[in-house]
């Protein structure tokens, strides 16, 4: 990923999103018992940091530094020591296989190339039983057409991704609903597609 670009943009205004965590984290998650989380493109870390209240390690990895920062600086001292901020792009270089109990892909610029070497990757990182979330905009809600870089149908849906996961894994959502969150504003997001999935102990 251009991390240039990504840093423009951050640096473009003094807060790009909400500030709380994405409804589909909460209603995903929740149930869950808290260990080793990956929040995959963390931007300025609201999820990172819920899970982190929650009990939750988590490695809240981005390619911006810029967000990182930002996210960094908000953190509370009472879980800044549950959360490591990591600049990376997952898309070129994988995070450790096996390492997390729960990888979070949200809103993830996840394009599918031959190989799906990126997927993959993220694949991979989910420890035996835990859990993969995955959540974009549905694409009925999107233009068909990018501004800039690959279309938005050149992007996973989770119907890409749930015909991948091999007889270790369980897929236990996959489906569209409606946002939970108010739509950024000048967007039509009311949409989310969702897959979560669970890989075998």
């Amino acid at each position: 990923m251009d991390s240039e670009r990504w840093d423009a943009m951050y640096d473009s205004r003094d807060r790009v999103f909400s500030g709380n965590p994405n409804g589909v984290l909460v209603t995903e998650t929740a149930g869950l018992p808290p260990g080793r989380a990956l929040d995959a493109g963390c931007g300025e870390g609201a999820d990172a940091l819920w899970l982190a209240r929650r009990g939750w390690q988590v490695t809240a990895a981005d390619v911006s530094g810029v967000a990182l920062r930002r996210a960094a600086a908000t953190a509370p001292a009472d879980v800044r020591d549950r959360v490591s901020w990591v600049r990376t792009d997952l898309l070129a270089t994988p995070p450790p296989a096996g390492a997390f109990d729960l990888v979070s892909v949200h809103y993830f610029p996840l394009v599918r190339l031959p190989g799906h070497a990126a997927l993959r990757g993220l694949l991979d990182a989910v420890a035996p039983g835990g859990t993969l979330l995955f959540a974009t905009h549905a694409l009925a809600d999107l233009p068909p057409r990018s501004r800039e870089g690959p279309a938005p149908a050149d992007h996973y849906q989770p119907g890409d991704i749930a015909p991948l996961l091999d007889s270790t894994w369980n897929v236990l959502v996959n489906e569209t609903r409606p946002r939970t969150t108010p739509a950024p504003a000048g967007t039509n997001h009311a949409h989310d597609a969702v897959l979560r999935a669970r890989r075998m102990p």
